[in-house]
Order: structure tokens, then C-alpha cells, then sequence
């Protein structure tokens, strides 16, 4: 599902894509974007707009040419970014923004007055109206945009030599994932599988107790996390994802200290930074999407799977407390659980996966996904 949230500048975002329309998302976004550095004294907000100075589209006049401000509207992100960076807390400020824009603005103005520093301000154009501001960063952030990452990662699981490819794509503002499967390489699972049946379908895991290898691949464009692969088993009979976070990889976005103005890459630099991605991408999909390491991710799962959940109501609300997952949340898990009719700490891991499937929110379902491995062992421990 593809959703475009109407400002100056589209703002795209994308669920369950195919890797036609995410490319072709940020192919959009990779026109649009301009990345400044400017001192705090340079930015200011303005009926909860930032103002950055000569970060706009220069005006000809007889006089010559003049420099104007860029006016840009923040997300979510970016205020999130402005409060980390200015020490005001990130609730209090989300709070101004709905309830006083003026105080909003009263607040981000008097902490830059008084602030030395220079910042990073990820933005789209305005196309001669009002811009989007993404992200408050680091003058030092080291920029690898999503598109660059995806011909660069797409170009290492290929030479990695893999039968894999793009099952799903997921785009927020804060991030890009892309779930890798290799169908060719499956093994079978009926200890994970016994007695569990896909809440979407009814097929049960006796019938169809295939796991296959992949990955998720994932980025931040603004500083919500490094470039990261992440291996990941998929579940044939309901596609439920296990992901196996402790052995993901990651580059950090962490570069020089970048000149005052926009920022222009060289081709050279850019080429240098995304032939780290593809070698990174290469060796990790040689690692994850293989047989031997599926069999050793699997035999570490199903020694824990088995153990009997005695009272599913007690353990998943202990679960979903321990893991800080909501209410809502807790009887999305409970529901699952129950349909899925196993009832075992591996009955707790597919409820978990499951429901996360159904998440509209990528960022949410992809963290609540990562959790469901601690999820059974923590069930299997009540």
C-alpha cells in the first residue's frame, strides 16, 4: 500500500510495496531532497515552521542576486530531532505543536539563540512554496540516502550469488526496509510447527512446516538508525518473520564535520560509501542466506519452543509488560495466541510475529517483530 500525505512537498511513504513502486518512491524523494548545515543563529521557528537564512530559491533583481530564506514544515522526526538537540523534552514540545505553536515557537527560538553549535537540516524542496523539514542532525552525519542504498545493497545479494529476492518493502519517515527471502533455501521446523495454524488461513504448521532463509535490510535517511542487515527466517505456512537481531550488522551514519551552506556529495565520495554498502551487503547475505546458519538459528529456537504455557492470559500480560508493549498491543498478542492454537512459548513467538503482520505502522510492526524471539523466552521462563 502506497499512502502520500499532501504538503508543498509529497511527502511519500509505502507498506507493503513491491520493489517497482519503492524504487520508483525514492527516486521522487532523491530529487527533492536539500541537506543544509547551518549555524543555530541561521534557524528559527515561525508559526511552528523553521525559517532557515539563505536556504531558499535566490530572487534575480536588476541589483543582482538575493538570497532568501527557505521556509520549511517539520515532521514528527524533525521535532523529535530539534528537542534532543536543544534539551527540551520531546513530549512537551509534540505538545506545543497542538496545543500553542506561539510558546512552540518561543521555546525552539530562545535555546538556538543561545546555542554555539551548527546543525544538519535534512529537508525536501518546497517547490516554491513551503518545504518539508525531515530531520535535525549532526553536522557530522554521514548522509547515505535510501535510494543509493537500495541499488547498492539490491547489487550485493547479488553478487553474494543467492537465489534471494525482495518479498516486501516498507517505507516511513524514518526508515526503509527490505525483507530478503531465498525460497531455495528451507528447512523444516516441525518441532517450532507443531500444533500451530496461520490466523490468516487456517493452515497448520503440520501441513506446511517449511522455514526459509532471508533478511531484512534496512535504513535512516535521518538519523533514526544505522544502515543495518538483519537476518531473518520466514514462515512459510502464515509468512511470519523471525528475526534474529542480535546477529545483525550496521554502518553508522557518522562522517566529517561538513562546511556551512548545502550540501553537494562528489560522485567519488558517494561511489566510496556505496561500495562499502554493496561489500557489506554481500557478506552478510553469504552468512545469513545459507542452510547451515538457518539450521543453527532454527535448533536455538526449538530448544526453547516447546516449553508448555500454562496460563496464556498471566503469561503474555507478564510478557507484554516486560517488553513495554500497550494494551491494545496485548490483546492483538492474547487474540493471535489463542487462534493460533499452540500452546507453548513457540505459540507465544508466532502470536507475536503474527499481530505484528498486522500492524499499519512499519516502524511499530518491524520493532514488535524483533521482540518476539525475547517474547518466547520470556514466556518459557514465567
Amino acid at each position: 500500500m502506497i499512502t502520500r500525505t499532501p504538503s508543498a512537498v509529497t511527502e511519500l511513504a509505502a507498506r507493503n510495496a513491491d520493489l517497482a513502486d519503492l524504487a520508483a518512491l525514492l527516486e521522487h524523494q532523491h530529487g527533492s531532497r536539500q541537506d543544509i548545515v547551518a549555524g543555530a543563529g541561521a534557524i528559527r521557528a515561525d508559526g511552528g515552521r523553521l525559517v532557515i537564512d539563505n536556504a531558499g530559491e535566490a530572487i534575480i533583481t536588476p541589483d543582482g542576486v538575493t538570497p532568501v530564506a527557505g521556509i520549511f514544515g517539520p515532521t514528527e522526526v524533525c521535532d523529535e530531532g530539534l528537542a534532543a538537540k536543544l534539551g527540551i523534552p520531546r513530549a512537551y514540545l509534540r505538545r506545543l505543536r497542538v496545543e500553542n505553536v506561539d510558546l512552540y515557537d518561543s521555546n525552539v527560538n530562545g535555546w538556538l539563540a543561545r546555542d554555539p553549535r551548527r546543525f544538519m537540516v535534512r529537508c525536501f524542496r518546497g517547490d516554491g512554496g513551503t518545504g518539508v523539514a525531515r530531520a535535525v542532525l549532526s553536522d557530522k552525519y554521514a548522509i547515505i540516502d535510501n535510494f543509493d542504498i537500495l541499488t547498492a545493497a539490491l547489487d550485493g545479494v547479488h553478487r553474494a550469488g543467492v537465489d534471494a529476492q525482495v518479498a516486501g518493502c516498507d517505507l516511513t519517515d524514518r526508515r526503509m526496509y527490505l525483507r530478503i527471502v531465498c525460497d531455495g533455501i528451507r528447512v523444516l521446523a516441525p518441532a517450532l510447527l507443531a500444533g500451530y495454524r496461520s490466523p490468516f488461513t487456517g493452515q497448520t504448521g503440520a501441513d506446511n512446516p517449511v522455514i526459509s532463509a532471508g533478511a531484512i535490510i534496512s535504513n535512516s535517511e535521518v538519523g533514526c538508525g544505522a544502515f543495518t542487515i538483519t537476518p531473518r527466517l520466514t514462515v512459510q505456512v502464515c509468512d511470519n518473520g523471525l528475526t534474529i537481531s542480535k546477529d545483525a550488522r550496521r554502518a553508522v551514519h557518522l562522517g566529517g564535520r561538513q562546511d556551512e551552506g548545502e550540501i553537494a556529495w562528489s560522485t567519488d565520495t558517494l561511489r566510496r560509501t556505496l561500495d562499502v554498502i554493496t561489500a557489506k551487503t554481500r557478506d552478510a547475505v553469504q552468512a545469513f542466506v545459507s542452510r547451515e546458519y538457518a539450521e543453527r538459528a532454527l535448533r536455538e529456537i526449538q530448544a526453547q519452543a516447546g516449553r508448555p504455557v500454562e496460563n496464556p492470559d498471566e503469561t503474555i500480560t507478564t510478557v507484554c509488560k516486560r517488553l513495554q508493549f500497550g494494551d491494545e498491543e496485548r490483546a492483538g498478542i492474547l487474540n493471535h495466541f489463542i487462534r493460533g492454537g499452540a500452546v507453548t512459548a513457540g505459540g507465544v513467538l508466532h502470536a507475536v510475529t503474527s499481530f505484528a503482520q498486522t500492524l499499519p505502522d512499519a516502524d511499530q510492526a518491524y520493532a514488535m517483530e524483533g521482540q518476539a524471539l525475547e517474547a518466547m523466552r520470556l514466556a518459557a521462563s514465567v
